[in-house]
């Protein structure tokens, strides 16, 4: 396992930890940050995406694309 991979691993176990009540305080502070939210939201339209016959996309790719294309918030 890359270390990324086993900093995410961390952090998703720990988020799996907390309590209800914490867990819509974290989400709040999420979706208050623009840029957080935005990535969020393209990351379930390509969630959507996938399900969709056409050429694959991965979220590196799309995410690499919309820096070069100057849409990256």
């Amino acid at each position: 396992m890359k270390a990324n991979q086993a900093t995410a691993e961390v952090f998703f176990t720990a988020f799996k930890a907390l309590d209800s009540s914490v867990r819509e305080v974290f989400f709040e502070k999420i979706l208050k940050n623009r840029r957080i939210r935005e990535d969020l939201m393209d990351a379930a339209l390509i969630d959507d995406a996938k399900k969709v016959k056409g050429k694959p996309v991965s979220a590196k790719d799309f995410f690499a694309s919309r820096r070069k294309s100057g849409d990256a918030a």
